[in-house]
Order: structure tokens, then sequence, then C-alpha cells
């Protein structure tokens, strides 16, 4: 390896990870790194937090120690630095115990620059001897992923808490925390709860341009799972559903139609888990559809489509979990699926939560988020402190309401009377589906067996049909008129509901009857929304759909060549691309690693727009550093010398 100690952050960004220019707040954060000033830095998931350490290490003497909880990273991030000519190890309980030594003498040799630990192996005999050995020297200590240091924080790891005591056993080494996620409260407690010594605390936006922010009523979920898999044909995505039996149930359901689909949650076995996790990872599988127990150990760049099926239950974890899609600064879509039911479902498990009035207090932030009827991206940014300046050129692709509108407010006062006088007529003994069956005249068993054909308020809804009446029951949830108790859901009006009856107020909603319709456009970051007919791959590598025909339009992004799709119309490029992309796939298969250990989607864009004919011009491709270079540069030059 290269010895980079003293140098300046810009050349070794330049020769080791083949970028020109820094991004958001790296440099600043890199500095204070230097010159020995503890940080607390919160960039975006996607925001290059990496760099803002690895590139201090080579310029620091001695060791940087990572804390980080993602075990299941550790060895891509790893296989990442080694591929860039970093000398870089993990030491935990994955590692068979000759090579947990090697390791282990490397360090003690001062061959290596970067140690990945977690949190518990830290605190470990092995590892403190390890560090408190007199030929160790470190330099640095930092704590990724640090909002887990606090019980406000979305993942609190109580083990997070031993780190301060650690780090005072190193006073000279510099401290930094990174989170991408951290609420004023959170930022106290990592800087209280880490002993940072009078850190700096750097800001980046929360913002995720390239994220396009989706919300809809949750209708045939289904249907709009599948529409948005079309939208992203042949593309990476994650369905996070609420509980182990619907992760299941989706998987099934994909997997019938054809898609290439997997689950995720804690009721597989370890085994398992890894296997999946390893197939969606290497793109050996389209989707992935997980609990939130998926997605803190991945780093996957080129995941285009989040979808939360289910409302998540705070938006710390919802910020979260989205920000797994387009890591690589490419355009991605985040759809949430959105029912007044998610919230009472939620609320049910609250009795085995540690303090459930905070519960309460994120999850209503959440719910109103999901119903804001204003640009998703300011409600989003301004819960985290940000204050979001609208970008007019791009306004039409910041989300769904920027897109359509909010939904215009429809006088329901009528049939809002008629579903909580039903209510009331059934004695607040059932949930909304037997309600809307009492409505609309159903003759089933059980209501004939219970007499409610014989009510007034049976057959009085026959303007609107079943899942129209879904959709004024999920709103009177959210305008909480009525509430769900117990564990059938069952309906009751509350204080208001039952004054906006008695008064006969009068009550406007947005409902929007003609909503039944979801099939949309095709989003590109430009602010334009084309029609394309996409699908997924199947389970077998086939295609259940056509692909778009060259006509279509692609997403170019004029602002940075580095951030561009390849337009269709440009054959040459689009088909560099395609052999570049079969021999990363090689190549990853013959290293075992992860295809984006050998370059992402962004650098294999850059390379088959520029078309390198030589060394030097690879070198001047983004995200190419020297050891790049070196180890793969005469397969990509052959690649792009091989498509006349």
């Amino acid at each position: 390896m290269k010895d980079y100690t003293g140098k300046a952050p810009e050349i070794v960004l330049k020769d080791v990870f083949g970028y020109d220019t820094f991004r958001l707040l790296q440099k600043d954060i890199i500095s204070n790194v230097l010159t020995k000033k503890d940080t607390l830095a919160i960039m975006p998931t996607g925001g290059g937090k990496s760099l803002c350490y690895q590139i201090p290490a080579l310029i620091l003497e001695g060791l940087t120690v990572v804390v980080s909880p993602l075990i299941s990273l550790m060895q891509d991030q790893v296989d990442s630095l080694l591929a860039a000519g970093v000398n870089a190890v993990f030491l935990n309980s994955t590692l068979e115990w000759g090579k947990y030594l090697e390791a282990m003498n490397a360090i003690r040799r001062g061959e290596v620059k970067i140690l990945y630990v977690s949190p518990e192996g830290l605190v470990s005999t092995k590892i403190m001897d390890l560090l408190h050995d007199v030929r160790v020297k470190v330099s640095c200590i930092t704590i990724d992923e640090a909002h887990c240091v606090s019980e406000w924080g979305h993942d609190f790891r109580p083990e997070f808490l031993e780190i301060a005591s650690i780090r005072r056993q190193f006073p000279e080494a510099v401290c930094l925390a990174l989170t991408a996620t951290a609420t004023a409260q959170v930022q106290q407690d990592i800087v209280s709860n880490l002993g940072l010594k009078n850190p700096t605390v750097l800001i980046s936006s929360f913002n995720r341009p390239n994220i396009f922010l989706d919300v809809r009523p949750k209708r045939d979920s289904v249907r709009q799972v599948v529409e948005c898999i079309r939208r992203h044909w042949d593309e990476s995505g994650i369905i996070y559903c609420f509980s182990r039996k619907q992760v299941d149930s989706l998987t099934q359901t994909l997997l019938e139609l054809g898609y290439s689909a997997l689950n995720y949650h804690a009721g597989l076995s370890d085994e398992e888990r890894k296997n999946h996790q390893n197939q969606f990872i290497r793109d050996q599988v389209q989707i992935m559809v997980a609990t939130l127990a998926f997605g803190m150990g991945i780093d996957k760049p080129n995941v285009r489509f989040v979808i939360h099926y289910d409302l998540p239950k705070s938006l710390e974890q919802y910020y979260q979990e989205i920000g797994r899609a387009g890591r690589d600064g490419l355009p991605a879509e985040a759809m949430l699926l959105y029912s007044g039911g998610d919230i009472f479902k939620i609320r049910h498990f609250f009795t085995d939560s540690a303090d459930p009035e905070k519960a309460e207090t994120l999850l209503q932030a959440m719910a109103g988020y999901a119903s804001s009827r204003e640009c998703r991206r300011k409600t989003l940014l301004r819960y985290f402190g940000e204050t979001y300046i609208e970008d007019e050129s791009q306004k039409n692709c910041c989300c769904d309401i920027c897109k359509t509108g909010p939904a215009p407010l429809v006088d329901m006062t009528v049939p809002c009377q008629k579903f909580m006088s039903c209510i009331i007529r059934t004695n607040s003994r059932f949930g909304a589906s037997y309600v809307i069956d009492v409505l609309t005249g159903s003759r089933s068993k059980r209501i004939l067996d219970n007499g409610h054909n014989m009510i007034s308020t049976w057959k009085i809804g026959t303007e609107l049909n079943k899942k129209q009446w879904g959709v004024l029951s999920d709103l009177l949830l959210e305008k909480k008129f009525i509430v769900k108790t117990g564990d059938y859901g069952v309906l009751m009006l509350t204080r208001d509901g039952l004054n906006a009856l008695k008064n006969r107020d009068k009550i406007q909603l947005p409902f929007d009857v003609s909503a039944d319709d979801d099939s949309r456009g095709n989003l590109n970051c430009e602010g334009s929304f084309v029609p394309v007919n996409r699908a997924s791959s199947g389970a077998n590598g086939g295609l259940l759909f056509p692909k778009p025909a060259k006509s279509s339009h692609v997403l170019i992004k004029k602002k940075s060549n580095v951030n561009r799709q390849l337009d269709p119309s440009d054959v040459k490029s689009v088909l560099v691309a395609a052999s570049l992309k079969k021999w990363r796939r090689k190549t990853a298969e013959e290293m075992n690693v992860p295809p984006y250990v050998i370059f992402g989607d962004r650098t294999m864009n850059d390379i088959a727009l520029k078309k390198p004919a030589s060394m030097e011009e690879l070198l001047a491709c983004s995200g190419i550093g020297e050891a790049k270079a070196e180890k793969f540069g005469s397969g990509i030059l052959k690649c792009v010398a091989s498509i006349e």
C-alpha cells in the first residue's frame, strides 16, 4: 500500500478513490479529524460518510478504529477498501480463529490502517489488549450509526453506551461520530453519551433530491406494489412490511406473479437470512421483501426503489429505510402505502414499549407526514429541523403532492354521518368491513343472524362502493372522528365524532373518488413523468414484460456527467455499459464479492459515456483510483474496445 501519511486530502481522494471533488461536508469533516477536533457529523445516507474517516486514516499515523453495529457490512467495506489499495481488516465472530490472529498480528506490525469492530467486540478483552499494545497507536475512533447511542434514536443499542469509557483510555485519539438521522434530542445524546470533547457539530442537508417521495392511500396494495416494480424494470428494490406473516405472504404472491423476490425476517434461520441477503447484494435476486430487521447491513448503491407496504413507527425509521434507495446519487423512488388502520396496528404493540408516550409521539409525527397535504419534502425536512427551499426546476419531481397537487377537500358530510351512524346502530361492536357490508346492503349470514338487515342504516350507502367506503373509513380515523379498539379493530366514535354527528357539522375531507386508478408514468428528476411499460425480471431470469422501446425517454441529468443515466438513443454507450455490466458480474463472482465492490453504476455510466481508450483516460473517470485502474483497467478497456 502506498504511504499517504501527511499528504493533502485532495491527493488521497483522487489517487485512491478516483474522485475529483469532495461532496457536501466531507472536506470540513476531514479537516476537523486531521486537526484532532472531536466531531459529530450528520449526513444523509449515500452522502459519502465513509470517506470522512477513510481519508484521514490514510493521512494520520497509526490506526483508525471504526465502531459499527453492522457486522454483516464489514466484509463488504473491507473488500471495497482492499480493491482501492487500502489495508483494512475487521475483527468479529464471523472470522475463523486463524484469520482473526492473522489480522491482529498485521495490526501489531503496523500494516493495517483501518480496523472495523462492533461495539460488543470493542469492549472484549482480546481487542482491548490489542489496542493497548505498545506497537499500536490509535489515532482516531469513529462511531458509525451514532444515533444508536440515543434512546430517542430509531435503533437504540445499549452496547454503544460503553464506548465513552473506552474512548477515555485513548485520550490522544480524535473521535468522529457519524449518522444519517439525528433530531436535536438525539444530537445531544450522542455528544453526552459518547463523551465528545467540545465537539464541532456539522449538519448536512437531510434532503435527498434524487429520491421521489410518494405516499398513496393503501387500496389494492399488491397491484400498487406491482405497478412500482414495473416502473423499475430489472432494477433492485426493497419492500418493507410490518410483520413476518405479511413478508412471507407478499413474497409468495410476487413469486407466483413471476418476479424475482426473497423474504427476510427474524423468523428465518441465520443461514437463510445470510443467504437471502447475499443473493440480493450480488444482484442474483431483484426484490427483497423484509421487516425492519433488514437493511442496517446493506451498502448496496443501486437500489432504485423502496416500498413501505405498511406505515413505519417513526419518521426516523422511515428516513433511514428510504435512504437505502439511490445511494449512488441516481434517481430512485420511495413509495409509502398508508392506511389509518396501520396506526391502530402499531399502537397495539405500545404495551411492550419501554416508553409508550414517546412511542406515541413518534407515531403521530409519522402519521402527520403520511396524511399531510403539503410537499412531503418540506414536511420531512422540517421534522429534522431543516427548512426546504423549493427549487422550481425540480418542483414536479419532488413528491406526489408537488406532482399532482393535494387532493381537494370535498364535502363528505352525508356519507360520514351514515358511516358513523351505522357504527352506533351496530352497537360499536364491529370493524370497518362489517360496517361497510351493512351500509352497502349485504345479506351475509352474519348480518342476517345479527338482525342488522333490519336497522335503519342497512343499505343506505350504495352511492359509494366498498373500496370507497374503506377510503372514507381511513379518513375518519385520520381526522380522529373514529378509533379502532381491541384485537379485532372494532370501530367506536370519539368525542369529536359524536359532536360532529350530533351537531350536524359540515365535514370536508380530501376524498378522491377517481383515485382508484394508480397507474402513473415513470419519474425523471428533471421534472417530467414519462409513461413506460417496464417490469421486473422473473425468478428464472426471463422478463415478465417486454423491455421499454429504445425510443423511451430515460433520465439525463445535465448538471453532472457523473450522475447521468444513459440515453437509449446513444446505442454505443448502452452497448458499452452492457458489456461492462457482464464483465463486472463475472469479475465479482471470481473475487467472491458484490458487483458494486468492483465499481458502482455511476462509475460504469461514466466509463460508458467517456469510452476511455487508455489507462490515462480511464483514470479520468469518476470512481477509478490508481489501485482499481491497475487491477481492473485491462478488463475495462477491453470491454470498451470490443464495441465498434
